[in-house]
């Protein structure tokens, strides 16, 4: 028996609530993980490190839990997800606390596999609807996230406000994002049925779109070569690794500019708003125009905000460049998502887009990597350049690709 409409109206609920969870707790870390291991170190040279560790951990725990999702569903790993990230948060605080940098360290990769995991939400959201609505499906989950920008301001700035940024400053807030990592343990854990098992539903029922019910999960290599992947996965790279990547240096970069650490968390916000505030709109669009348009508009404006970047020396300017590196990266990312789950089935899907995070990630941490040492050299208008054209490069691959002859299965656009 297919599952109701609203049992997935449910679902579709509760995988928003979740991305509003994550989004919360990756404000702290994108707030102050750069901070903290300089401070937990005393070398400033390694600003780039404590993203870099963050990104990593995500992008390796990416392609393992697609493809456990694969194999045991999607509410598992996205609750497991949010359990290793609420340790995560814990080792993080007790680092503080003990000026350990080892600590600090473990409690980064723990907070990253969170991300890596929770993220794959999205494929869960594309699972219960028809090929030609998973942008809007994907938009819809997406859209929780908007109201985890609330989190950041109302929860972490009132901890930071007025206090001098030092380590024992920050134990209470990665407690306190502990906390809400172990809330979204128990969302997770009210979804059902589980997506995956709605997708299997759909597929037996004839409503899928795709390969038949029961066929075999195809090699990774095969699923990547088939017409659609590949531009899809380039948009998925050069957006997700360049937004995740300058975001990350946002709280050196503000606090470079003689700001209070408090103000991150306005930058910030605003930078959740500009991913998450528009997606109900773009994800409709993004089915009405075609994602191919889509991703190349969306690297458009992501080059805009970084071009921006090189200027803004205000909180206002600095909030807008983030903005619209934010609303780029939701038309590009959800674009490719949508594009790529259209060409995988119900077994295929966590480990294609899984696949897909991980090199994105390790990209977006050699970029924070990179970005902290040009910045370090030669200020933030080096940060701007390279990541300016490193999203210009992908949008002319893309609109120089050959568009496919038809599409992988039947039904897909």
């Amino acid at each position: 028996m297919v599952a109701t409409a609203a049992q997935i109206r449910r679902n579709t609920v509760l995988l928003g609530l979740c991305l509003l969870v994550l989004s919360g707790v990756l404000q702290l870390a994108v707030a102050v993980a750069t901070i903290t291991l300089v401070l937990v170190t005393g070398i400033e040279s390694i600003l780039g490190l404590g993203p870099a560790i963050f990104l990593v951990a995500g992008a390796l725990a990416a392609l393992p839990a697609g493809r456990l999702m694969d194999r045991i569903g999607r509410v598992p790993v996205i609750a497991g997800a949010f359990s290793i990230g609420a340790l995560g948060c814990c080792l993080t605080a007790l680092g503080c606390a003990t000026s350990s940098s080892l600590l600090v360290v473990l409690g980064f990769i723990g907070v990253g596999a969170m991300n890596g995991g929770v993220l794959l939400a999205r494929t869960a959201a594309a699972d219960m609807v028809a090929p030609e609505r998973r942008a809007r499906a994907i938009s819809y989950v997406l859209f929780g996230a908007l109201f985890g920008a609330a989190l950041g301001p109302l929860v972490f700035r009132p901890l930071f406000a007025g206090k001098d940024l030092e380590l024992d400053t920050l134990v209470v807030p990665w407690f306190a994002a502990a906390g809400i990592a172990v809330v979204g343990v128990g969302i997770a854990l009210c979804i059902r049925p589980d997506p995956r098992t709605i997708a299997l539903q759909l597929a037996a029922a004839g409503g899928l779109g795709s390969a038949p019910q029961g066929a075999p999960a195809a090699p990774l290599r095969e699923i990547l070569g088939r017409p659609g992947v590949p531009t899809a996965i380039v948009g998925a790279f050069a957006s997700f690794a360049v937004m995740v990547g300058v975001m990350n240096l946002t709280g050196y970069i503000v606090v470079g500019h003689n700001h209070e650490q408090a103000d991150v968390f306005t930058v910030i916000s605003l930078h959740i708003v500009g991913m998450y505030a528009l997606v109900l709109v773009i994800g409709q669009f993004i089915d009405r125009v075609g994602r191919r348009q889509a991703l190349v508009g969306g690297l458009a404006i992501m080059a805009v905000s970084t071009v921006i970047l090189a200027w803004a020396e205000s909180i206002a300017g600095t909030s807008l460049s983030l903005f619209l590196l934010g609303l780029g990266w939701n038309v590009s990312y959800v674009a490719a998502t949508a594009e790529l789950v259209t060409h995988a089935t119900p077994v295929e899907r966590g480990r294609l887009v899984g696949a897909t995070d991980l090199v994105a990630g390790l990209l977006g941490a050699t970029l924070a990597l990179l970005g902290g040492a040009a910045y370090t050299e030669w200020g933030v208008a080096a940060v701007a350049i390279g990541a300016t054209a490193a999203v210009v490069a992908p949008a002319l691959v893309i609109l120089l690709a050959r568009r496919p002859a038809a599409p992988a299965f039947e039904g897909a656009r």
